[in-house]
């Protein structure tokens, strides 16, 4: 029996099925040698960009911070992550339009203030940064 495990494999007895689920199934390495991503960033391209730019683990605990919070997964964890992300983003967006109005390229609190009052979908924010 022990002859039979260690006999090669000739080219009849090789099946293509089953050496796509190998390969699949090691998952350490990628065929060029580096190692592969698992997890939500396993989709990324191989620049090493991250899918969220926020510290999950930082907003896990600020997540945990409210009383009504016991457990927060991962995937809601990086849900709310990412939903951050854009609202800064457009937020920014929006504030970089009346810095440049003003001819800067840095923004300022009252940019801030501008996009605020100018946008109705930040109406929940007014007041907040007094």
């Amino acid at each position: 029996m022990a002859a039979a495990l260690a006999a090669p494999i000739t080219p009849a007895e090789h099946d293509p099925k089953r050496c796509v689920g190998e390969k699949e199934s090691r998952g350490a390495e990628a065929e060029d040698g580096s190692p592969r991503q698992k997890g939500p960033a396993a989709g990324a391209t191989a620049t090493h960009s991250r899918i969220s730019k926020l510290p999950l683990a930082r907003i896990k605990a600020l997540m945990k911070s409210d009383p009504d919070v016991s457990l927060a997964s991962q995937e809601s964890v990086f849900i709310i992550a990412k939903a951050t992300e854009l609202f800064v983003e457009m937020i920014a967006k929006d504030a970089l339009v009346y810095a440049q109005q003003g001819k800067r390229k840095t923004l300022q609190r009252r940019d801030l203030d501008n996009a605020i009052e100018a946008v109705d979908e930040f109406a929940f924010l007014e007041g907040t940064l007094d």
